[in-house]
């Protein structure tokens, strides 16, 4: 009879590949709760990654991180939401509009119809239990943001919103966002959990293909360097909207350790602040 340290590593990563083909979900794998997303990367996030979500200002990075991070704590998986350019009222606010299916405005003055109040109602009760941690980024950034981490959370998603809120004001701003970006990467490693990082992409409307490229990331370099996944958001109806595209958005893949890359559509409903999946769309 074999002892269990008589097993080796390998024969333990080869029984977790059965039990994945016998239905298992993939070990170390946070779905985001969009089917194309996670489909494309092999199930979701992987614990101890640093995703990058990048795009141009007003694309939608911050509502689409916010979205995953809700669709995550849905599926009973723990998360935080560290966000450095809203208050956390405000935060909240966003996600009531993107689970309620309603606009901020008519949320802030209480111009609700009766069949809106009810979904929001709705919402409200489906949240509960299962709304993220939110809270504002730390005044000493991410070195302060693992004691801002409580361990009962038992997070396996902590989302940043964003990388340029993590040095605000700072006079060698390269610089830092380079050293911010190498310490999130640590600290995925350090406590096991996927990070996703937003990042302001202002390079793009330079240029006449609006689409992100690796490059674009900035900070010398060092997202693209450290990333495990990049992810690039584009609307067209941002730049071209007398085309007919009006929330039609391209989720490109634009780096992926541990797979293969490509795109997904999805779809903005921009009045609600809400991403769908175009070929799983909500119900």
């Amino acid at each position: 009879m074999k002892r269990s340290s008589d097993i080796s590593p390998l024969s333990v990563l080869l029984g977790q590949v059965d039990a994945v083909a016998d239905g298992a979900a993939p070990r170390g794998t946070v779905p985001t709760g969009f089917p194309s997303i996670d489909r494309l990367l092999g199930g979701g996030f992987r614990r101890g990654d640093l995703i990058a979500l990048g795009g141009d200002v007003g694309s939608g990075k911050s509502s689409l991180a916010l979205a995953i991070a809700l669709r995550t704590a849905e599926s009973k998986r723990g998360v935080a939401f560290f966000s450095g350019e809203m208050s956390r009222e405000r935060v909240m606010e966003r996600a009531l509009a993107i689970e309620g299916r309603t606009r901020i405005d008519d949320l802030r003055a209480g111009t609700l119809d009766e069949t809106t109040r009810a979904a929001v109602g709705a919402a409200v009760i489906r949240m509960r239990d299962v709304l993220p941690h939110i809270e504002r980024v730390p005044e000493d950034g991410v070195a302060a943001m693992e004691d801002a981490i409580d361990e009962r959370w038992q997070i396996e998603l902590l989302v940043v919103d964003s990388l340029q809120g993590l040095a605000p004001g700072a006079r060698a701003r390269d610089e830092e966002l380079a050293a911010a970006t190498q310490a999130l990467k640590q600290l995925a490693i350090q406590l096991d959990v996927a990070v996703l990082l937003t990042c302001h992409l202002p390079l793009l409307a330079t240029r006449q293909d609006r689409r992100p490229q690796l490059d674009d990331f900035g900070a010398l370099g060092a997202v693209k360097q450290h990333s495990d996944v990049a992810l690039g958001l584009f609307r067209e109806e941002m730049y071209e909207p007398s085309r007919g595209n009006e929330g039609a958005t391209e989720l490109a893949v634009l780096k992926n350790r541990s797979g293969g890359t490509g795109y997904v559509d999805l779809y903005f409903y921009s009045k609600w602040l809400r991403f769908e999946d175009m070929l799983d769309p909500d119900r």
